[in-house]
């Protein structure tokens, strides 16, 4: 591998302007496609194999005329202090023709004629039906819901809006985004102390995302990618993206310092570095594609679409990168370097010598001595700084064992939202199950007769609050009726209902007459949806776990670094949960991370964490541990090498953690829950991943292990096909071939030793 990125390396630096102009026609391709695209569908959420899923499409086939999947309002009436509905029909009845009268309205229940008041008399809802589904709604058409409902407002009465016709107010200024953008290229110029080495990463990482951000919106349509998708997407996209180029601008710097010419500096950097990226991307994008064996489609496609724009940022990285080094190739170099030793005729033996001793020395006043300074203070006490490593970790995750979790809704929207207060109206004067109702199917000959016994049967049950009537279809074959829990749609009696319901329900079916009976509703669901993440969460976790421990002793070619950085993935995931469940669940510190409502975890976040988590675990593992590996093999003691590593790489992995926390952090002030989540749980990961594990533990662990931590049995070194991520066999060849002038350098360039 990293021979063929040498000479792909090469060539992107010798052929820049082919490179650079492949990647411009790609963008606007990519582009050009986006723009002309035709927007794509609403979101169709589903459970493939779930009975939820079983009974929705049993009512699309059976009640076609019901499953239109039209945009309904909940408008939620309450009177004044002290008085009834009863007391304001006119000025409801003024609020009903007015919603008549609003575009694209098919028609409006009034609630005095369709029983829909609460027994205290004070509260009442209106449903409002739509012509269309609530993608293709106009802003016409909101706008006289939103008017309608603030004149009755100004009337005195408490008017209040769900449901999916109610447009959900988001604010995605991006302003996070780009102050993580500001404070990662601030984190670039301080590490490479030259701005057009900051800006290399910047805007490759920007490229890449634009083509991934394209593709996604040009195929929305065709896949059914949703806005958040593609706002998941350029998170990763983004964070990835810059830490890739960041690590092979770093090493092509260093292999100038050691005194190559600048084509040769790019091939090796893109052989050896470039050779990392794609084992990390590949680690990504892996993680990312295995989350469609848990069979979620909305899953599988955010997955797919984020390890799109992964792939999209590895090639970016180990092509246009070195084509951006070609065109300024000491330009990298910070300012007090680039003429330090430049020499344009051939050297003779004692210039030579004395370039390299030059050349030594710049490379040791630039090594970051911090970096160093840790390393040996980590060999030196390796098992109390491990022990307090591993401490603090596990605390952090304690909060993760009361991990709940829950899909978004109006009940979890922040309280100042109207559709946040029409759900605590209705809970308040309807009880609280009445915003989340089951639905029952039956299939049999007489299907009312079946579902009015089974009704009556539920009844009985003491966590039922009321059974609606069943209505057959125009057959009489299949009937539906409404179940309302006496508790909330996320509370565990409601599930415990569920499953209970589906327990009985072969003896509830040969004791009326029906053939099959099923729950479905959106409730429900929900709890299918929660409980098919939760069975696939271990067996994934057990899949990511010897994924890496597959891929890592094929890259290390030794037993306990893999089974070291398995584990390690595993105390910083686990810490990134717990820290996710304190501030978003608990409520800790929520107010400093504008946290407005607390409450379940997102059903989806902890198993997609997983897959990320552990791509970006195994970036900084790989760019830390092959420097190790390679000072090793090299001849050094186990615990030199660990130094030697931290010398070349740890102020590289450091920058680019700075970078990734900056970029996530900054989609945790969004609107968007699961985005907020998710930007707050990886920022989390990759604190506890790069400055605890990786800074701490590794170091730790390898300095008590000793030579150990490279043990191979032979017969495995055998059996294992050598992938050379470090670049070994590179570095033998250059090391016992002639060097070679590159083609087509200038003179100046042939002889630059800095």
């Amino acid at each position: 591998m990293a021979t063929f990125l040498y000479k792909l390396g090469r060539f992107a630096f010798r052929r820049r302007g082919l490179v650079t102009l492949l990647w411009v026609l790609i963008v606007v391709g990519v582009g050009a496609a986006a723009s002309s695209a035709p927007t794509p569908p609403n979101e169709q959420f589903s459970m493939p194999g779930t009975e939820s899923q079983k009974a929705f499409d049993l009512l699309e086939e059976k009640f076609p005329d019901a499953s239109a999947d039209s945009a309904t309002a909940r408008v939620v009436i309450r009177a004044p202090e002290g008085k009834e509905i009863a007391d304001e029909k006119q000025a409801i009845g003024t609020l009903l023709g007015e919603l008549r009268k609003a575009p694209q309205v098919a028609g409006v229940a009034d609630p005095f004629a369709a029983g829909t008041v609460s027994r205290d008399g004070r509260t009442a809802y209106a449903v409002v039906t739509y012509e269309a589904t609530a993608p293709d709604l106009t802003d016409e058409a909101h706008d006289a819901l939103a008017e309608a409902t603030d004149r009755a407002r100004d009337g005195g009465l408490t008017v209040e809006a769900g449901g999916d016709a109610v447009p959900i107010e988001q604010n995605v200024s991006g302003t996070g985004e780009q102050i993580g953008v500001l404070i990662s290229a601030v984190v670039l110029l301080l590490t490479f102390g030259s701005v057009i080495a900051a800006g290399m990463p910047l805007l490759t990482a920007l490229i890449g995302v634009g083509v991934g951000v394209s593709g996604i919106t040009a195929l929305g349509s065709t896949l059914g990618l949703s806005a958040t998708t593609s706002t998941l997407a350029m998170m990763i996209g983004l964070a990835v993206g810059i830490d890739y180029a960041l690590f092979i601008v770093s090493r092509y710097r260093s292999e100038i310092a050691e005194g190559r010419t600048t084509e040769e500096a790019a091939g090796i950097a893109t052989g050896t570095a470039g050779s990392a990226v794609v084992f990390a991307g590949l680690t990504v994008i892996i993680a990312l594609g295995g989350l469609a064996v848990v069979d979620i489609p909305i899953l599988t496609r955010m997955a797919m679409a984020a390890a799109g724009t992964v792939a999209v940022a590895v090639l970016i990285a180990v092509t246009f990168v070195p084509a951006l080094l070609g065109f300024a190739p000491r330009r990298v170099l910070r300012v007090a370097d680039r003429h330090r030793v430049r020499v344009r005729k051939p050297l003779s033996a004692r210039r030579l010598r004395r370039s390299e001793k030059k050349a030594a020395k710049l490379a040791a006043r630039t090594k970051p001595i911090l970096a160093t300074r840790w390393a040996s203070f980590v060999v030196r006490r390796p098992l109390g700084v491990l022990l307090l490593a591993v401490v603090g970790l596990g605390a952090l995750a304690l909060p993760a064992a009361k991990l709940e979790l829950g899909l978004p809704g109006e009940g979890t929207m922040a309280t100042d939202t109207t559709q946040r207060k029409a759900y605590d109206l209705l809970s308040d004067s309807f009880g609280p199950g009445f915003n989340g109702p089951l639905t029952m199917t039956v299939e049999g000959e007489d299907a009312v007769a079946a579902g009015d016994r089974i009704g009556a049967e539920l009844k009985k049950d003491g966590s039922v609050a009321s059974v609606s009537p069943a209505t057959a279809n125009k057959a009489g074959d299949t009937a539906i009726f409404s179940i309302v829990p006496k508790s909330g749609p996320t509370e565990t009696e409601t599930e415990d209902l569920v499953k209970d319901i589906r327990a009985r329900a072969t003896t509830l079916a040969a004791s009326s007459g029906a053939t099959e009976i099923l729950v479905t509703g959106q409730t429900a669901m929900f709890i299918d949806f929660s409980q098919t993440l939760s069975d696939a969460l271990l067996p994934y976790l057990a899949l990511v776990v010897g994924l890496a421990f597959l891929l890592l002793l094929l890259v290390f070619r030794s037993v306990l670094v893999p089974l070291k950085a398995a584990l390690g993935f595993l105390l910083s995931v686990s810490a990134a949960l717990g820290a996710l469940v304190a501030v978003f669940q608990l409520g800790w510190a929520s107010g400093f991370f504008g946290v407005e409502q607390t409450g379940p975890i997102m059903t989806t976040l902890p198993i997609f964490m997983i897959g990320v988590v552990f791509g970006l675990a195994m970036d900084y593992e790989v760019f830390l541990v092959t420097r190790m590996r390679e000072a090793y093999v090299h001849g050094a003691s186990a615990k030199d090498a660990v130094v030697t590593g931290f010398r070349h790489s740890g102020r590289v992995v450091v920058a680019a953690a700075f970078i990734m926390i900056s970029v996530f952090s900054g989609f945790v002030f969004e609107t968007d829950d699961l985005v907020a989540m998710m930007g707050f749980g990886l920022a989390a990961a990759v604190l506890f991943d790069a400055f605890v594990v990786r800074m701490v533990i590794v170091p730790a662990v390898h300095s008590l292990l000793g030579d150990a931590a490279w043990w191979l049995p032979r017969w495995l070194d055998r059996l294992l096909p050598n992938v050379d991520v470090e670049g070994e066999r590179l570095q033998r060849r250059l090391e016992s071939g002639s060097p070679r002038k590159p083609r087509g350098a200038t003179e100046p360039e042939r002889d630059l030793v800095h």
